[in-house]
């Protein structure tokens, strides 16, 4: 049975089609790990840490009967914002080093 002229041309045009989806595909993909990454950094995910952290460690602390719960939980949620300050910094130095080998 002979292939007709068109044969060639519409599996061009379904490889090109297909392409395309998958060119789509990436192009949602990468916008979704944009935005991932501007979350991990966004002051709004560092404040909500900061407050989750200070109630739990509020809580924890008057659950154990531990004298001036609410005080003594600022210290330990403000380290813990501080470690997600810094770890930015330590990620660079460290890729630096290593990652580059």
């Amino acid at each position: 049975m002979a292939q007709s002229a068109s044969e060639p041309l519409k599996y061009a045009m379904q490889n090109i089609e297909n392409l395309k989806k998958d060119i789509e595909k990436i192009k949602k993909r990468n916008k979704t790990v944009e935005t991932d990454k501007a979350w991990e950094v966004s002051w709004t995910r560092r404040f909500f840490i900061l407050v989750f952290t200070y109630l739990s460690i509020g809580i924890y602390l008057r659950v154990v009967q531990i004298e001036r719960p609410w005080i003594n939980a600022i210290i330990p949620a403000l380290a813990f914002l501080l470690s997600t300050l810094t770890l930015p910094y330590i990620k660079k130095i460290w890729t630096k080093k290593y990652a580059n080998n």
